[in-house]
């Protein structure tokens, strides 16, 4: 009696038990292969102008969340000496 769940319904293991040294080259060979042909024929890369164009936007924002959070500190920290001092 067979214990595989796949047998009978054309799957093939994704791991199967054994994997030979040869078999695993090949496959990080071929691993390989196809990242490359992904970066080099896939993928789309950012103009310049699209790239400068996002890192202002990053910039910015973080430049804004930079002053937000320092002026809630520095109101937290009025808040506080006041309720200190009330005491």
């Amino acid at each position: 009696a067979s214990v595989s769940k796949t047998e009978g319904r054309g799957f093939e293991s994704s791991f199967p038990c054994y994997i030979g040294k040869k078999d695993m080259f090949k496959r990080f060979v071929n691993y390989c292969k196809e990242c490359y042909n992904e970066l080099a024929h896939k993928t789309t890369w950012p103009t310049y102008k699209e790239l400068s164009h996002s890192a202002m936007v990053v910039l910015s924002a973080s430049l804004i969340i930079a002053i937000v959070v320092f002026l809630m500190d520095v109101v937290f920290k009025n808040v506080m000496l006041f309720i200190y001092n009330l005491a």
